[in-house]
């Protein structure tokens, strides 16, 4: 994002005398070039103060619309679509702690681009709770999250339905915790080893129904169709899960102790909330066991403190 702390203008003018064949030639240009060169350069300086002005409301503008871009953008995550080779990595711990430091900038991202809508939502949520209504362009962004939470939204709902419809944003649209986020990723995807992860970007064995969407599993029965989903980018991997997380009927009961969370002001407490994740795998229990076991091991949750 542009963010101009300071705007320096400096003329230098360094005098210099003319030479001519006659004195008062010599004078007559001079004072010329005295009157023109201040003149000169307070018009380059006003130029350069509003084409900065211009930069500095167009930045304004794109941080609104970044703010409520739909998913799969990702202004701080670097967009690589080749995940590391980890397994040139001998030494075990150290493999895990590059696997972390590696994908903890794509969820470091998608938190803070869901921690902005939040806040647009948090502003609609008070100006109805102040009894005005929306105006028709925040009616919008409205509509348009509630479209890429997979709420539905009705034009004619008035005051009353958008507050509801607020109150059911705020709960899909929040962060998950770091920590949470790269324990499920290594145990979905053998730390980023897996065939999914290396060839695909699929760190977090999400599936797709499409023919031809991804891999078909060697495993899977022959009455299934599912294949695990291919990614062009891990960043489109990262914003996917969160997606997941946040919008699938099978993750209400971890959003639900997310936004208990929230009411009581308490931090987001990923052992707590990997007791919502029991749908995530066939393994169940087992599952948010190991999941919870690799957030301890591994000391995670100092990540959630950064």
């Amino acid at each position: 994002m542009f963010q101009p702390r300071s705007l320096y203008f400096r003329v230098e003018h360094k005098s210099s005398k003319l030479v001519s064949m006659k004195a008062n030639t010599d004078t007559t240009e001079t004072a010329a070039t005295s009157r023109s060169i201040p003149i000169r350069y307070f018009a380059i300086a006003l130029l350069a103060i509003a084409f900065a002005a211009a930069l500095l409301t167009l930045s304004r503008i794109g941080a609104a619309e970044r703010s409520l871009a739909p998913s799969g953008s990702h202004a701080l995550a670097p967009a690589l679509s080749v995940l590391p080779d980890f397994t040139l990595v001998t030494d075990v711990d150290a493999r895990k702690q590059q696997f972390f430091d590696f994908l903890e900038a794509y969820v470091n991202a998608e938190n803070e681009r869901l921690l902005m809508r939040r806040e647009s939502l948090t502003m609609f949520a008070q100006i109805l709770a102040n009894g005005h209504r929306l105006s028709p362009s925040e009616r919008l962004n409205l509509a348009k999250l509630a479209l890429d939470y997979r709420i539905d939204f009705s034009a004619d709902a008035g005051q009353r339905g958008d507050t509801a419809l607020v109150e059911q944003l705020l709960r899909r649209v929040d962060a998950i915790p770091v920590s949470l986020v790269l324990a499920q990723a290594a145990n979905e995807s053998a730390w980023g080893t897996s065939r999914f992860a290396v060839d695909g970007n699929n760190l977090f064995g999400q599936w797709c129904y499409e023919e031809g969407c991804g891999f078909v599993p060697l495993a899977r029965d022959d009455k299934a169709s599912h294949e695990v989903r291919k990614f062009n980018t891990i960043a489109a991997a990262v914003s996917a899960y969160f997606r997941n997380i946040n919008t699938h009927p099978s993750y209400s009961h971890f959003r639900r102790m997310r936004a208990r969370m929230r009411e009581q002001e308490k931090n987001l407490d990923p052992i707590q909330l990997a007791y919502g994740l029991g749908r995530y795998s066939q393994r169940g229990d087992n599952y948010i066991d190991e999941v919870q076991t690799i957030i301890q091991q591994n000391d995670l949750r100092l990540r959630d403190e950064g």
